[in-house]
């Protein structure tokens, strides 16, 4: 592969990325304090909307490994497909309607299909990865040069969002000592800016959601010219496509693929609960609210200039032992909800951002190696790529999802009020465990699942001579 065509597949992965992660660190806050829903409808939205993109990466996965190869490929036209329609619908999940009654079934219809259409987009652009090259070097290093980009857009995503919507959480009101106004009513002075303001939060979202709803057309444009796809290049004129719903059955009893998802489904909820409620935490929790935009640039900005190291460290001591490097963020994330210190807080970041590094790395890295090890236990079958991207995606937003909605929930029944400048102690407290001590116990379960993961170097290297003598 050249690089010319790696930077372009990376570069194609990004706009989801953006999007995505505008939507991890800053929607449950939207929901909350703009659009002002309660607590337990935010859970549903979360909640409803993730599972509703987990239901649909099997129904992808299916109609795609019945899809018929093109001119552009079998997995192209997909890609192309779905993104304007993931355009207009991201653009309205952040649209402040005018009616109040409505609002909860306005962001559950367009977060569902934000949701739906981002997977209907990452099936088929992950499964591409073994559509690239038929070397496992090849596509672990078209791997690192994504996940370098994702990352890079998880960071565009993140501070674009940040700089634009940061007025709409800083109020002149909520800066008052506490200690010096011990009355009620600073308790409930209301952090949301005044409405009548030309530049009021809800045309500030629409701003931003505007301004990375174009980042789609860009990437789409350079993935398009710059990657050609592939036919599977082991499968026999006289090989048939596996059922999808053999398929199925037999990913799930695959070893190294059960162990594979069951770890990094663990790991993947611990990163989406940091994520989503980071802006809470430093809002109301840590005292930080001036700088959460900048705290979250700095976690990115560690994981982007990570990546590369970790791409060097699993190819030099294995992915396995890369796998260490997603607890480093445990002992530091316990010293920030027991410290909330201002330097402390930006260590904090960086470490986190190493960690959430490897956490993205390393699966895709693993899995086209379990996608090997089936073929070469099923040698006269094709089409399972697919199958096997598409159900390790929704096993990852399903646990997500089930995360965030009981995170949600969890606010809920502390006693969350949008809009108020300090919480009270039970949801403050709420917030220092969903950022310390539920991550760093899902990490540690998910790593320990890992320790089973059969697949070494030395079987990757077997794994290899194998299907080139196949091929």
């Amino acid at each position: 592969l050249s690089m010319c065509s790696k930077l372009c597949y990376a570069i194609g992965g990004a706009p989801n990325q953006v999007a995505g992660s505008a939507a991890s660190f800053f929607l449950q806050i939207y929901l909350l304090d703009i659009a002002h829903i309660t607590p337990f409808h935010a859970s549903l939205v979360l909640f409803i909307g993730k599972a509703s993109g987990a239901v649909t990466d099997p129904v992808a996965g299916f109609f795609i490994s019945k899809s018929r190869w093109t001119k552009i490929g079998r997995l192209m036209p997909w890609v192309l497909a779905c993104t304007p329609f993931t355009i207009v619908s991201y653009f309205f999940m952040w649209y402040l309607p005018p009616f109040v009654s409505g609002r909860v079934a306005w962001y559950l219809t367009f977060h569902c299909l934000f949701q739906a259409l981002t997977t209907l987009f990452q099936v088929p652009y992950s499964a591409l990865t073994m559509f690239l090259s038929t070397d496992q070097k090849d596509r672990d290093s078209a791997t690192a040069y994504r996940m370098t980009m994702e990352v890079l857009g998880t960071l565009i995503g993140a501070a674009l969002q940040g700089q634009i919507v940061a007025s709409a959480h800083v109020s002149p009101h909520c800066t008052v000592n506490p200690s010096l106004n011990t009355t009620d009513s600073w308790h409930d002075t209301p952090s949301i800016p005044d409405p009548s303001d030309p530049l009021s939060h809800q045309v500030i979202y629409m701003i931003a959601a505007g301004v990375i709803a174009s980042v789609y057309l860009l990437g789409i444009v350079v993935l398009f010219l710059g990657v050609k796809e592939r036919d599977d290049p082991y499968a026999l004129n006289s090989d048939r496509a596996i059922p999808f719903c053999k398929g199925l059955a037999l990913t799930m009893k695959h070893g190294p693929y059960v162990k594979l998802t069951a770890s990094f489904l663990l790991i993947s909820t611990a990163v989406q609960l940091e994520q989503g409620n980071f802006v809470l935490f430093c809002t109301h929790a840590a005292g930080l609210r001036n700088h959460f935009q900048y705290l979250v640039v700095t976690i990115l900005v560690s994981a982007v200039v990570s990546v590369p190291f970790w791409q060097k460290f699993l190819q030099k001591f294995g992915k396995k032992c890369a796998a260490c490097g997603i607890s480093w963020m445990i002992p530091f994330a316990v010293m920030l909800v027991t410290i909330p210190n201002l330097i402390l807080a930006y260590f904090v970041a960086f470490i986190s951002g190493l960690s959430i590094a490897a956490s993205l790395l390393l699966p895709w890295s693993m899995l086209p190696d379990v996608v090997d090890n089936f073929r070469l236990q099923n040698p006269h079958g094709k089409g399972h790529e697919t199958i096997f991207y598409s159900s390790y995606v929704f096993f990852t937003k399903m646990s997500a999802g089930i995360g965030l909605g009981i995170s949600a929930a969890g606010l809920e029944f502390t006693g969350y009020k949008p809009g108020i400048c300090r919480q009270s102690d039970d949801v403050i407290l709420t917030l220092k465990l969903l950022i310390g001590a539920v991550p760093a116990i899902l990490i540690l379960l998910g790593l320990f699942i890992l320790l089973f993961y059969p697949i070494t170097e030395e079987s990757r290297k077997e794994t290899k001579l194998a299907l080139e003598e196949l091929r």
